[in-house]
């Protein structure tokens, strides 16, 4: 599929509202956009692991981080298809639009497993921290959630493809345990320590 942009200057949106996949008009402020716009800040923090990610595998081999490179480009092309399909509203889809498909919610599957067995079992509730790509790998978790949390609302007004909220579900398990990977498998994760009460006098 070629795409070709002509013009990034468009004042199209200079009243507050943009146009969809369809050419149909909506504002900014609308579900879908929360939505598209919450995928796309998903990706941009993606970008900043992937660009963290390389090298910083901890006890990993070099083919692991490499296979762990390949897998974050995929998610990232994934995020610009669901993107693609949310853009366009109900009804006939136009174009090339082409519904995502359960195929990606089984290979997320397979990445997170293959990651978990490396992994040392979890002792306790894991803090955002550790090396700086695990970091980010926590802050596009928090953000896949969030993004999870405006496709629901969208959910409860229109009729969507299922496939989209498995995947977001999946993808912040995916990122949880790539924050593991990132701290040596889990060796250097942060643990919560609960605060203990204080006697009382």
């Amino acid at each position: 599929m070629s795409i070709r942009i002509d013009r990034v200057v468009t004042r199209g949106g200079d009243g507050g509202q943009t146009s969809l996949g369809d050419g149909s008009r909506v504002g900014k402020d609308s579900l879908r956009i929360e939505v598209l716009g919450a995928l796309d800040e998903l990706n941009a923090v993606l970008g900043l692991v992937r660009a963290h990610a390389i090298g910083a595998g901890g006890v990993s081999t070099e083919p692991s981080d490499a296979r762990v490179e390949r897998e974050l480009a995929a998610l990232q092309n994934l995020l610009f298809d669901m993107g693609a399909e949310l853009c366009v509203p109900e009804g006939p889809k136009v174009g090339r639009v082409k519904p995502v498909e359960d195929a990606a919610v089984d290979e997320l599957e397979g990445w997170i497993e293959r990651m978990r067995a490396d992994q040392q079992p979890l002792s306790g509730f894991v803090l955002p921290g550790g090396a700086l790509a695990a970091c980010w790998a926590h802050m596009a978790r928090t953000q896949t959630r969030r993004a999870e949390r405006q496709l629901v609302a969208l959910t409860r007004v229109e009729t969507l493809n299922p496939v989209l909220l498995k995947i977001l579900n999946r993808l912040s398990d995916y990122f949880f345990v790539l924050a593991r990977y990132f701290n040596q498998n889990g060796q250097a994760d942060l643990l919560w320590q609960p605060r203990v009460s204080s006697s009382p006098e």
